[in-house]
């Protein structure tokens, strides 16, 4: 999966300075402090927002329990994918978990750049691809490897975590308990 992240920054480099003048032009820098929201549960998410340096997470509310879905790190795209694409009211919040500084780019501006610039719309495609085999690796961990292997795998991806991280979100994330969490942990 790294090869096709590759693949899009690659792709990005290369991008002809008009093409790159008009992304930068509908795209706006911003800092969220930690624990600030980048969107809320049935707000319309109507920018994509590249994390350029921080950490945020995705999580929505099931009888009041926060279930984390998503951690972002640097040159992750933090976005409500449903949400985004269908502009329809947002199942999840999004908030930074540390200052996060993110690249945000509006949906209305970027669908008008996309048709005025061909390269943007394979750019979209890539990215749009790049997610869906995210999710396709995440649920064949889910599926093949125990929570164990899970937390292992995140350690070794993200060794920075557990400084950064509370460790109720991070447990979440792996489907587990705290409890389970600290097992796995105290073995280590």
């Amino acid at each position: 999966m790294n090869s096709h992240l590759d693949k899009i920054n690659d792709f990005t480099a290369r991008l002809d300075i008009e093409t790159l003048t008009a992304l930068n032009a509908i795209s706006v820098e911003k800092i969220f402090k930690k624990g600030n929201f980048l969107l809320r549960q049935d707000e319309v998410c109507k920018k994509s927002y590249w994390i350029e340096k921080g950490i945020a997470r995705k999580y929505y509310l099931n009888d009041g329990k926060e279930i984390t879905t998503e951690l972002y790190f640097d040159n992750d795209i933090a976005v409500s994918f449903d949400s985004y694409c269908l502009q329809k009211p947002s199942r999840e919040y999004i908030q930074a978990l540390t200052d996060t500084t993110i690249l945000q780019t509006d949906f209305g501006a970027f669908q008008t750049a996309k048709q005025q610039f061909p390269k943007l719309a394979k750019l979209d495609l890539m990215m749009t691809e790049y997610y869906a085999m995210w999710l396709e690796d995440r649920l064949f961990q889910f599926h093949t490897m125990d929570a164990t292997h899970r937390y292992l795998k995140l350690i070794e991806d993200h060794p920075y975590i557990i400084q950064n991280i509370p460790l109720t979100f991070i447990a979440s994330y792996l489907g587990i308990s705290l409890e389970t969490l600290s097992r796995i942990r105290a073995k280590k």
